[in-house]
């Protein structure tokens, strides 16, 4: 009874010493917390007003901004004692996993992080964040003797404003239960992406938006124990906690598996005792490391996401189909439990969970040691740039050989190796992710995934590489880039196309009005061979430009592009400077559909590429204003992958082929090319293969309906990668080999065009190097399209079967994309 009276005292005596100020979130918003959506700058308003009432037991950072402005917060709680101490709790974590050199003088301090709204729309997760960091405060404060608790409040704050505001200026007051009202249907894009429409939850590996990219700077100086990522889903699916699915990736340890059975029971605890409904074990693997629960697992972590029922169709609050009403406050509610319950349990296991990390981080058992890569030293540097965001150690070969898996010919193989060859080596903290990120062939102990099952970045970069069970030597590489100078005397400069820092550079070069040309034949001069595609700036094309020679030079060194000066037009062999064969580029004007019928995944994944990476200026079209819209003013116009059913009647699909007749040039991607298989003038079809008709060694109608969805995964290609052959003399295919590895993400496929050119294709038998492909879906495959070309008119169809801008991270597939804008029919430009 002492004791008790003792703990309600210290309790009271606690509020009253930090609390005297300190106000819940429904004080300091004015309205009770779940009754309303917050914005986001009420968000970080609530975070600094805690900040500023408990000075010794909570520091926020700022760690970057929004595309829209809006402010990344992380807020960092423990007791007084930790945060004077933060830094060493920091360093010696990081010891502890052996990033930093030295022993740990402690490691008894769990470090927690909790990552809300990554999805725009998942809105509920924003609010039980304010609601968390009160209680962890007042209520639950032992909790932080032995822990950090490192908050993000909001992951993508521009798609929560979106959502948000939205939402307040559609709903009813008071709020419309009916799921059929307006205020539980968002228009397009809605508010899951962030401002370029990416998912940010399958942008942990790739850290292509801003936000992650700052995200991850922190996270790894940080290396949490435990990271949970809050989300939500259906209305009818009550609240989803750990432990994940099968498969899990190999490299997770019993530990890892172990403790997440042992929070989702801790979990289930107060569930229960509420009457809340749960399930665990079930959709949400741990495979594709590219997630706010894999990425996290693979450094180390307990890595988990939590859903509870809602989404952005719940708003403040939905009748569901069994006939109860799911509300705003509800869902807060069980975020904010499983928060707190996280960091008890993990405060109760702090020392084992930093035993168990130490011990992660050991990869002595790793199968291959090494991976070397050669090819273009710009995908050698892109590559590098990733491992660079992940603070993943490399280094680059010497002159020799090396022996292993070689993913070309996916079988063992050697290669010649030099000191431009980069050497990534799991030996090193960091090796396990380094495995998930490079491994050939991701082991998969259950087909049923949520996610695509390959991602090997060799293939993604388009690189040769060698995946050796020894530890091959490496060293730093100081090879500066080329320096272009100027020649006055020169009749011309060559630049060689091989990557998309090429492409960028004849975007700068076309922007400033300086005229280029490209070859579509080989051709040699002053000694040197120049392939296909490659940039020609002539003198006599650019006698408007003052200062030609400086300017083109200093755009050059800007890119670290090498330019060749040549005294003469005239070739050694092949085209010479006049040849019809080396063609004026145009600069394309480009429209881009946007709006319904498109995928705003898709979309926004070429919104990006053209804002911030290509830079060059795109215009968007909605689609529900192509019918009127005057497309005469482009000659380019891309179709993102959607579905365009209800969009291309008869009149608006003939204005399209009139509009390529007169030498436009329509690019569909992906989903887009469903629209033109089959019709009239088009001379896309579906393909079919005879093996696929065969009779099948089972009546499918006979199957259990327990076995009905694991059966159909022989139907389905979940994100494997196949080699294809390129036709690599087209100008669609400049710069590339003569195979090219391409992801496929779905079954569907298309037959080879009999009247066009069959840029990149997949010849008989064709074989997933990596990844699930079903063996029913692989049969339909045979002499499949992946990129091709049909002429109409003056103009062309571009059919872009495989999405190469999918999650902005196959590196490799980008130039077939930019040679189609600016190489392909390049005589349809004029307008």
């Amino acid at each position: 009874m002492k004791r008790s009276l003792s703990v309600v005292v210290i309790f009271l005596l606690t509020l009253q010493l930090y609390g005297q100020n300190f106000q819940s979130p429904s004080e300091f918003l004015g309205y009770e917390i779940g009754t309303k959506f917050s914005r986001h700058h009420q968000v970080i308003d609530y975070f600094q007003h805690v900040a500023e009432q408990n000075t010794s037991r909570v520091q926020l950072m700022e760690y970057g901004k929004t595309n829209e402005g809006r402010r990344l917060m992380l807020g960092f709680i423990s007791s007084e004692a930790n945060m004077n101490n933060l830094e060493t709790i920091r360093q010696n974590n990081l010891k502890n996993t052996g990033i930093l050199d030295g022993s740990a003088t402690n490691n008894d301090i769990a470090i927690v992080w909790l990552s809300y709204n990554v999805h725009g729309n998942e809105a509920s997760s924003t609010e039980a964040s304010m609601n968390t960091i009160y209680k962890l405060l007042t209520e639950n404060s032992s909790y932080l003797e032995n822990t950090v608790v490192i908050i993000d409040p909001c992951v993508n704050p521009d798609g929560r404003d979106r959502y948000v505001n939205w939402y307040n200026e559609t709903a009813s007051v008071p709020y419309d239960i009916d799921q059929q009202a307006s205020e539980h249907s968002e228009p397009w894009p809605g508010g899951r992406p962030n401002h370029y429409l990416f998912d940010l939850n399958r942008d942990w590996a790739w850290a292509t938006q801003v936000e992650t990219a700052s995200r991850i700077k922190v996270y790894n100086k940080w290396m949490p124990h435990v990271h949970v990522d809050f989300h939500e889903q259906g209305i009818n699916e009550p609240y989803y906690f750990a432990p994940a699915a099968e498969p899990f990736h190999e490299v997770i340890s019993d530990w890892q598996r172990d403790f997440q059975t042992q929070i989702g029971k801790n979990h289930a605890k107060y569930f229960d005792a509420e009457g809340w409904l749960y399930f665990t074990r079930e959709r949400f693997d741990l495979l594709y490391p590219s997630y706010g629960d894999t990425y996290p697992t693979y450094m180390g972590a307990i890595g988990m996401t939590y859903e509870q029922a809602g989404h952005g169709f719940a708003g403040l609050g939905i009748l569901n189909d069994e006939g109860a009403v799911l509300t705003l406050v509800d869902r807060l509610t069980h975020h904010t439990t499983t928060g707190l319950s996280t960091v008890e349990i993990s405060s109760k296991n702090a020392i084992e969970l930093n035993t168990e990390f130490g011990k992660y981080f050991d990869n002595a058992n790793l199968k291959y040691k090494s991976y070397i890569l050669q090819g273009n030293r710009d995908k050698i540097n892109s590559l590098t740039d990733l491992l660079d965001k992940h603070e993943i150690a490399y280094g680059f070969a010497s002159d020799g050989k090396a022996s292993g898996y070689k993913y070309s010919i996916a079988g063992q193989g050697q290669i010649n190796t030099s000191s431009n060859d980069l050497v990534v080596s799991t030996n090193q903290p960091k090796g396990k992710m380094v495995k998930v990120l490079f491994e050939p062939n991701a082991k998969l102990s259950d087909s049923l995934t949520y996610d695509i099952t390959a991602w090997s970045a060799p293939y993604a970069y388009g690189l040769e590489a060698i995946a050796s069970t020894s530890l091959v030597r490496s060293s730093s590489n100081s090879t500066s880039a080329n320096t272009a100078v100027a020649k006055s005397s020169a009749t011309g400069y060559v630049a060689h196309w091989n990557s998309l820092n090429d492409a960028q550079f004849l975007s700068h070069l076309l922007k400033e009005q300086i005229k280029v040309r490209f070859t579509e034949k080989p051709f040699s001069a002053q000694g040197n061979s120049y392939e296909r595609g490659t940039l020609i700036i002539v003198r006599g094309d650019n006698k408007h430009i003052a200062n030609f020679d400086s300017k083109l030079v200093g755009i050059a060194n800007q890119h670290k592009r090498q330019l060749d000066a040549l005294n003469s037009g005239f070739s050694t062999t092949g085209p010479d400077f006049g040849s019809p064969d080396i063609k004026l580029v145009t600069p394309p004007k480009i429209a881009l559909l946007s709006g319904d019928y498109t995928s705003y995944g898709s979309y926004g994944e070429l919104w990006h590429f053209f804002e911030q990476q290509l830079h060059y200026p795109v215009t968007s079209l909605n689609t529900d204003d192509l019918s009127r819209v005057n497309i005469s003013k482009y000659n380019v116009l891309i179709m993102p992958n959607g579905y365009y059913g209800g969009l291309l009647n008869d009149t608006v699909t003939e204005k399209i082929k009139t509009w390529v007749r007169s030498g436009g040039k329509l690019i569909a991607i992906d989903g887009a090319l469903n629209s033109f298989a089959g019709k009239e003038g088009f001379g896309l079809k579906r393909n079919t293969s005879e093996a696929n008709n065969s009779e099948p060694t089972e009546d499918p109608r006979l199957i259990k309906y327990a076995d009905r969805e694991r059966d159909y995964t022989n139907n389905l290609i979940t994100g494997a990668i196949f080699k294809t052959k390129v036709d690599n003399t087209h100008p669609m295919a400049f710069g590339y080999d003569e195979h090219y590895f391409t992801l496929k993400r779905g079954s569907s496929s298309f037959s080879l065009l009999d009247s066009g050119y069959n840029v990149a294709f997949l010849d008989k038998n064709p074989k997933n190097v990596s990844g699930f492909a079903g063996k029913n879906a692989i049969k339909n495959l045979d002499h499949s399209l992946v990129f091709g070309e049909q002429r109409l008119g003056r103009g062309s169809l571009i059919y872009m079967s495989e999405n190469v801008m999918f999650r902005s991270f196959w590196e490799n597939g980008k130039l077939f994309l930019v040679n189609a804008l600016f190489f392909v029919n390049n005589n349809s430009y004029e307008l």
